[in-house]
């Protein structure tokens, strides 16, 4: 390891950037929700918590037009399936 370094032309920024269909935002979610799908990820053996919300909200606006009971039923249904 060098005992300097010369950042003078450094850039700030990602360090991966993103695909032109991402969009960067700010946005405030409760500590709760983080941690539950960054909970997920975990168990899942990894990966990225944003894309698991990304999911999320996207499989919400496919099923908007859903009943809420109808939502319901399935998500018990596959709980149990995937509980056995």
């Amino acid at each position: 390891m060098k005992a300097n370094y010369d950042f003078s032309k450094a850039r700030r920024g990602a360090v991966v950037p993103a695909t032109e269909n991402k969009l960067r935002i700010t946005i405030r979610l409760d500590k709760d929700i983080v941690e539950w799908f960054k909970t997920q990820v975990e168990a899942a053996g990894g990966g990225n918590y944003q894309t698991l919300l990304n999911d999320a909200l996207r499989e919400f606006i496919g099923h908007r037009e859903e009943p809420l009971e109808t939502v319901l039923r399935r998500v018990v249904r596959e709980e149990l399936l995937a509980a056995r």
